[in-house]
């Protein structure tokens, strides 16, 4: 069954970064879609997927734009939330990603910001991309 392109891009993001040696340094493999309440800090996990059709002559693309968000916890949490950034921005800007029934276009950082949250302890780097998909020819 066609899942559709948000989440074929999804499943090749989280693989890409579970695959990522500067990613697998700082988190092992603590990448999520959606995190356990008790995950062990640092971890990545998907945030926010936007998706938009983007026509182009007698084919439509989507046009996905989506974030990463980086937690981290420790005594130097914005600093360890910037490595994590800057760790997904290399897996994943200008990456050729795999996609289950659909072919990747391009995929593009786009900007991050870090900020703290309201616990006071943990930090969030969020990483943003876009994302250009169309379906398997």
């Amino acid at each position: 069954m066609d899942e559709g392109p948000v989440l074929a891009l999804q499943d090749a993001v989280v693989l890409a970064l579970l695959a990522d040696a500067g990613v697998a340094a700082l988190v092992a493999d603590r990448v999520f879609v959606e995190p356990q309440e008790d995950v062990a800090f640092p971890y990545i996990h998907l945030g926010r997927q936007d998706a938009s059709a983007d026509r182009i002559g007698c084919y439509t693309d989507e046009s996905i734009i989506f974030s990463v968000e980086c937690q981290s916890r420790p005594v130097s949490a914005r600093v360890e939330a910037l490595q994590l950034a800057h760790a997904v921005r290399v897996a994943l800007d200008d990456a050729e990603l795999a996609l289950t029934g659909y072919t990747l276009d391009w995929c593009d950082y786009l900007t991050h910001a870090v900020s703290r949250s309201k616990d006071g302890d943990t930090y969030t780097a969020t990483v943003a991309f876009e994302a250009a998909v169309a379906p398997a020819a």
